[in-house]
């Protein structure tokens, strides 16, 4: 029941602000919400704060004694949501595929299930000695990947 009212409430929320989305939602025995959102713009603190107002305020505390944790995605947790690519296209991906293939490459497209990485690579000349710098592609579904993250450079 705590379950189903956190849910809506989390739904009211993303209605009042439609770049954030939720990745993460756990509540264990002892009643301890945990959420973790995202934005396609990036979460700002006071993303959480509204976030966190709206469920707070909105539970009575009387009913059923909780807290409550309300955090963004971090830079260092792997993609999980499709929508999480679409706002890192651009941006470098460490991607392991579900048969253990790593890819670093960056995210060029997104369409449907589909993802495209781009990536330069050193390869000998067709002909001649030497090597020749060439651009490489992989095209893979999100059902092929394993584990994503971004790359973060400075």
């Amino acid at each position: 029941m705590l379950r189903e009212k956190v849910e809506n409430l989390l739904q009211e929320a993303f209605e009042e602000n439609k770049s954030l989305f939720l990745i993460e939602l756990n509540i264990d025995n002892a009643n301890h919400i945990s959420v973790v959102i995202d934005g396609d713009n990036g979460v700002s603190v006071n993303d959480c704060i509204a976030v966190s107002r709206k469920i707070e305020h909105n539970l009575d505390r009387d009913e059923e004694d909780f807290s409550l944790d309300v955090a963004s995605a971090g830079v260092s947790q792997p993609l999980k949501m499709p929508r999480q690519y679409r706002k890192n296209i651009g941006r470098k991906l460490a991607v392991t595929t579900i048969e253990g293939e790593k890819i670093e490459g960056n995210l060029v497209e997104m369409e449907g299930d589909k993802i495209t990485l781009q990536w330069k690579a050193r390869e000998p000349k067709p002909v001649g000695k030497g090597k020749v710098t060439v651009t490489k592609e992989a095209v893979l579904s999100l059902e092929e990947i394993k584990e994503a993250k971004v790359i973060i450079t400075f």
